[in-house]
């Protein structure tokens, strides 16, 4: 790899000043050696992909000079040590699967073992179980398929087939169909929520892992979506159920309890719910768990919610999972959107104490109630101030324990995350990680330890692990940024100034060229992501890159991204700003932001401001050329959901409330929809998307298209073949944007045709 150091020092000579007319190569090349590609590369002694054992074994990935290593952690004897012998490995691999596999470079992210403590490994497509102490390779004949969601006890697993639920006992491979009445649209357990679809079943097992609650997954009604792929000869259509906001018929979800032993399903005593979640915009985890669901430590019943459409309504039930009745305990209320977490689901079902421990948001941050279980009422409020809880961890019935992340307590950066305990009877708080920095939190299975990655945006990790009960703890991986600070590298610049009403602080990130010259003045590009579930810069700690904002900087701009009003983590009414509003998408923050800083750092160029994104920045950086014409000059805009009324019902109907249509035929929505403002433009706009994009499907950009050619308004288009929803760091359109913003933005010419070298497929 080319070290950044000599392009660096050869940078006044290959470029002159930061406004040259033409861009070279070397220029580029310079850029690209600031994507995450090539700087993680430099940064050793990383603690990656953790993962914790029954018996409270922490394994986990660093990076080292050539490659990588894996370590075990055990952390009740605090002993370290490699979690096995990678050269043995290594070799075993190299004989059962016939290729070369090196030691520093085996094919694992991240520790799996089954459970007679043998290792899981994949080549391609083949999968392998490695003995430790033998260092023999055999084919792993039983793994379980991705699909298949497996039972807590491991000796079984569910699976989708012709819309029916099967099981599999995982000992001798038998199937069992437990479901017979699916149907196509209608069937069991499917998550094909619009945007989402996944073969995988959506369930949540019971503790015995005799039961399983799941839904009947109602799309018989629902309007479809189609996406066309580009080929020589007939095309490929993609036709799916997709709602959208405003129509008739969406998805519903009718629960079901499942007796897998005897396969016998058995209805919840209940209309239909709407598919809904108190989180996100679907209802279930990445690994296919229902959300929303908390089942009795002896498996006879669950507590559950049920969100109303508009997401203002979340009510707690019980089922008996024997019979299938239910009761009604409790429904909260939000004027806007309610949320039961900021990073995940934070209630639980406290069976033992006959309570529910409840996330709420009713006093404007995001808190801890205890909830009687057979009234509803509150019996008291555990945590509370003007800082939030972020996520619930852990609940110990029997010491009444709690363990969680929160945020804002400790005064400085409110977005860094830190570690707590609570007592659920005296309310009394522990902070469990006092150093100013942002903590990682990964738990132990048992709730007893924890590994506490903590950094900051420009302080390299420490990564510790830790004792609940006592808070001891010690250091198992110091990260060394060393060589990668060698080659000049610098991190980003964190700011605070206030929002467009001069009251709430806003924090942000400025990147600044490594050749910066304060006594000039630099462009601005400036990065957006909307929100309204996340912000623009997410996690805050320590990164090599982020995304090509450093890249876009070496070229001689000062990027410039910020989480504005509407991003979560802070306060309720912080979050939920421009509800009803997604045309706002924060961007009077943006401009406020850029000239608080212009009035500060006289090298920052107000009079020349590009803006891009991707997704909800696509959407959000076209608003910002068409609503602030005389502030922002470009935008590159890539998979936009320019008119959410052609985006996932979930999605619009959340964060913008449900449709309505005036007498005059406008809707409330009509104040987000892009097309309608196309007559503002005056700037450069490059607009892009992916043909076969099942996400934001394509014509999110094309019904702004059709209104650009319709006011002969000039624009610059990619439309990119079969292409999905991730584009934005594919080279070509990444030379596109550096390309579109060298030209428009700083006025020079960049080189013909860049090829990222490390970046080639």
């Amino acid at each position: 790899m080319k070290q950044l150091l000599p392009l660096l020092a050869l940078n006044a000579l290959l470029c002159g000043s930061a406004f040259a007319k033409q861009l070279t190569e070397q220029d580029y090349q310079r850029a690209e050696q600031t994507l995450a590609v090539n700087t993680n590369k430099l940064v050793t002694g990383t603690l990656d992909y953790p993962r914790w054992t029954q018996d409270n074994q922490l394994y986990y990935r660093t990076n080292i000079e050539d490659g990588y290593r894996f370590y075990r952690v055990d952390a009740k004897s605090q002993q370290q040590s490699l979690a096995f012998d990678h050269a043995k490995l290594a070799s075993a691999l190299a004989d059962i699967s016939n290729s070369e596999v090196a030691q520093n470079k085996l094919p694992l992210r991240q520790v799996m073992l089954d459970k007679q403590g043998k290792l899981k490994v994949r080549i391609n497509k083949d999968r392998f179980l490695c003995d430790l102490s033998a260092y023999v390779c055999q084919p792993d004949s039983h793994e379980v398929n991705a699909d298949e969601f497996v039972s807590p006890d491991g000796s079984k697993s569910v699976f989708i087939k012709d819309n029916n639920l099967w099981l599999k006992n995982l000992t001798n491979q038998e199937l069992t169909q437990l479901t017979t009445d699916g149907e196509e649209n209608f069937g069991y357990g499917t998550n094909n929520a619009g945007w989402i679809r996944s073969n995988k079943p959506v369930l949540k097992w019971s503790p015995d892992s005799k039961k399983l609650t799941t839904f009947k997954h109602d799309g018989r009604n629902v309007g479809d979506m189609a996406v066309v792929s580009t080929s020589v000869g007939h095309p490929d259509i993609d036709v799916w159920k997709y709602p959208l906001p405003g129509d008739e018929h969406i998805f519903k979800i009718h629960r079901v309890v499942i007796d897998v032993d005897n396969a016998k399903v058995i209805p919840l005593d209940m209309p239909a719910d709407e598919h809904r979640s108190t989180i996100t915009d679907h209802v279930a985890d990445w690994d296919g768990t229902l959300f929303d669901i908390d089942w009795s430590e002896d498996s006879s019943h669950f507590a559950f919610v049920s969100s109303s459409r508009d997401h203002k309504q979340a009510t707690l039930k019980f089922a008996n999972a024997s019979t299938g009745k239910v009761n009604t305990v409790f429904t909260e209320t939000e004027a806007t959107f309610f949320e039961s977490g900021v990073n995940a689901i934070s209630w639980r079902y406290l069976d033992q104490r006959n309570e529910i421990l409840w996330f709420s948001q009713r006093s404007d941050w995001g808190h801890f109630y205890l909830i009687d279980a057979k009234t509803g009422k509150v019996k008291k409020q555990l945590t509370q101030g003007d800082w939030t809880v972020i996520e619930l961890l852990d609940v110990n019935q029997n010491t009444g324990n709690i363990t969680f992340i929160g945020a804002g307590r400790e005064g400085g950066d409110p977005y860094f995350h830190y570690l707590y305990k609570a007592n659920l009877d005296d309310a009394k708080i522990t902070l469990l990680t006092p150093e100013k920095k942002h903590h990682r939190i990964s738990l132990s299975k048992d709730g007893k330890y924890f590994l506490d990655r903590a950094s900051t945006y420009n302080e390299a990790e420490i990564s510790s692990v830790g004792r609940i009960e006592d808070n001891h703890s010690f250091i198992v991986q110091t990260m060394d940024i060393s060589k990668l600070t060698n080659t000049g590298w610098q991190p980003p610049t964190p700011f605070v100034v206030k929002d467009r009403n001069n009251q709430e602080d806003i924090y942000g990130l400025m990147y600044l060229p490594s050749n910066f010259d304060p006594s000039k003045k630099y462009p601005v590009v400036n990065y957006l992501y909307p929100g309204p579930q996340v912000g623009s810069i997410r996690g805050r700690h320590f990164r090599a890159a982020r995304g090509d904002n450093q890249a876009i900087a070496e070229l001689g701009f000062i990027v410039i991204e910020i989480d504005a009003l509407g991003t979560p983590g802070r306060s309720k009414s912080f979050h939920e700003f421009y509800y009803g509003d997604m045309g706002d998408s924060g961007i009077p923050d943006q401009v406020a932001t850029i000239k608080q800083l212009a009035k500060k750092h006289n090298y920052i160029d107000a009079t020349k401001v590009g803006i891009w994104g991707h997704s909800g920045g696509g959407f959000a950086s076209t608003r910002a050329l068409l609503t602030y014409p005389d502030f922002y000059s470009v935008a590159v805009s890539q998979a936009g959901n320019h008119d959410n009324r052609n985006y996932a019902d979930e999605w619009g109907e959340k964060w913008h409330g449900l449709l309505e249509t005036n007498e005059d035929g406008s809707t409330n929505y009509d104040s987000q929809a892009n097309q309608l403002d196309v007559e503002n433009l005056k700037g450069k706009l490059l607009i892009a998307h992916g043909t076969t994009d099942t996400n934001v499907p394509p014509y999110n950009t094309l019904v702004v298209v059709e209104a650009l050619i319709a006011a002969n308004k000039d624009f610059d288009m990619i439309m990119l073949p079969n292409r999905g929803h991730g584009f934005a760091r594919e080279p070509f359109m990444m030379r596109k944007r550096w390309d579109y913003f060298v030209k428009h933005l700083m006025g020079a010419t960049p080189p013909k045709e860049f090829v990222f070298e490390t970046l080639k497929k």
